[in-house]
């Protein structure tokens, strides 16, 4: 089953869930897990082409593209580590790191934004996120979300696909709307051949579809086609978490992610919760590989039912 029968049989999967108020139990956010400990980080860079470069450490990976304009940079990890990350990239070039974009919302890819930012870093991302950055959600315990510092805000948005000239290149931003949150975006760099992923593509383990911040499953399915679309087979994609891939591994996870959600949209439409849905196993012959998939199934089905329900409620405003 692909995204557009996810969308299509919209009208049979409320008919079912309406008539089974317990086959979703919304949830708060899971609580976030306790901090690692960020003197033990160490930031390893990697070059992925002749001017592209990948740094490590804690949380999402980050990318690099130096140049006599400056830097530009794809997000920033975690606050703790912006001092060693703008050592690292320092080992690089010798410029000013001018630009950044942030390629989605959680903290660790705009954590050290703030850092940035007083640099005099130009933060640049969707609107969405931006928004979800000033006007943050409450935590898990209710407490309210602590609001990004103006310093970290970004100073540009935009919501199509825009092109940037800088050190002799072209750098492609690429919406990918309501995927992993409601903010993605995808920054391919066609002079290396290189594409940065936003957080639904992971290389080491199941992604989170974080559907608090808008994001869900045929939103998702829907991402990974404007990736395959401008990769080849010799680009190099990093994603979110874990080492780069090919774009046969890319597409080879879009094909697994629309067998799964299709599975799991099967399941809602027969009036099913989410414990039935778990039960139900729907990745199991992927999890040897990916790990525990109770947190993403969980995530995947509640996804798909809020995005659905929500569907249905505006045909219904619109009738009236």
């Amino acid at each position: 089953m692909n995204r557009r029968h996810l969308s299509s049989l919209a009208s049979l999967s409320f008919a079912l869930t309406l008539l089974a108020p317990l086959a979703l139990r919304a949830q708060a956010p899971a609580p976030a897990p306790a901090p690692p400990d960020f003197s033990k980080v160490e930031i390893k860079t990697t070059k992925l082409a002749d001017n592209f470069y990948m740094l490590e450490g804690q949380g999402g990976q980050i990318g690099v593209l130096p140049g006599p304009d400056g830097v530009f940079m794809v997000d920033s990890q975690f606050a703790p580590l912006s001092e060693k990350i703008a050592a690292a990239i320092k080992q690089i070039s010798n410029q000013p790191i001018k630009f950044m974009v942030n390629t989605h919302v959680h903290g660790d890819h705009t954590g050290g934004d703030e850092n940035f930012g007083k640099m005099g870093v130009t933060i640049m991302a969707r609107p969405q996120l931006r928004e979800r950055l000033e006007h943050p959600s409450p935590g898990a315990n209710g407490q309210p979300g602590v609001p990004m510092p103006a310093a970290g805000l970004p100073k540009v948005t935009y919501d199509a696909p825009m092109t940037l000239y800088m050190n002799g290149e072209e750098i492609h931003l690429i919406p990918a709307p309501k995927a992993h949150t409601d903010g993605d975006i995808a920054v391919f760099f066609p002079d290396d051949n290189v594409l940065a992923a936003p957080g639904f593509v992971s290389n080491d383990g199941w992604p989170v579809i974080d559907w608090w911040t808008g994001g869900w499953t045929g939103g998702m399915l829907d991402g990974f086609d404007r990736l395959l679309e401008v990769a080849d087979a010799n680009t190099r994609i990093v994603p979110a978490n874990g080492p780069p891939m090919t774009r046969a591994e890319l597409k080879a996870q879009q094909a697994m992610y629309t067998t799964v959600f299709g599975r799991i949209h099967d399941l809602l439409t027969k009036a099913l919760g989410t414990d039935e849905v778990l039960a139900a196993k729907p990745t199991a012959e992927y999890d040897a590989k990916f790990g525990d998939p109770k947190q993403f199934v969980t995530l995947a089905f509640q996804s798909t039912w809020g995005h659905l329900r929500d569907a249905y409620d505006t045909r219904l405003r619109n009738i009236a």
